[in-house]
Formats: structure tokens, sequence, C-alpha cells
């Protein structure tokens, strides 16, 4: 089972313990916690699988790697 699976199997099981009766102090922390950890690794994929990956095509057909934009600093 992936870190991704982990995660989700036990968000889902607070978020049911919160429908039925509600979480303590501590789930909530944990809750709270786990899901951040889950959004970096979304976040992090994504952008491997996804983003790093992008191309279009300019005015005269050719691909062009999409780059990570710059802040410009004024």
């Amino acid at each position: 089972m992936s870190r991704m699976d982990e995660l989700l199997k036990r968000i889902n099981e607070l978020a049911a313990k919160n429908k039925r009766e509600g979480l303590t102090d501590d789930e909530i922390e944990e809750r709270t916690a786990l899901r951040r950890e889950y959004l970096e690794i979304f976040r992090a994929g994504f952008k491997k699988d996804y983003l790093d990956n992008m191309y279009y095509v300019d005015k005269d057909g050719n691909e062009v790697k999409i780059e990570k934009k710059k802040k410009v600093i004024e």
C-alpha cells in the first residue's frame, strides 16, 4: 500500500468518525497534518507527471516546453 493510500484511508476513517460522534482535539490535529501531507505528495506528483511535461506549439509550429515563470521583483 502506498503512502498516499495509507493517508487517504486514515483521513477517511477520521471523516467517518467525525460524522458519527465528532473528533477529539488530538484527532483534529492528526487530520490536519494528514491532509497537509497528502496534498504535498499530490502536488509534487501532479507537477512531475503533468506540468513538467507540458508543451505548446508556437506560431512556427514548433513544440516549446513550458518553463516555470520567474518571479519578477520590481
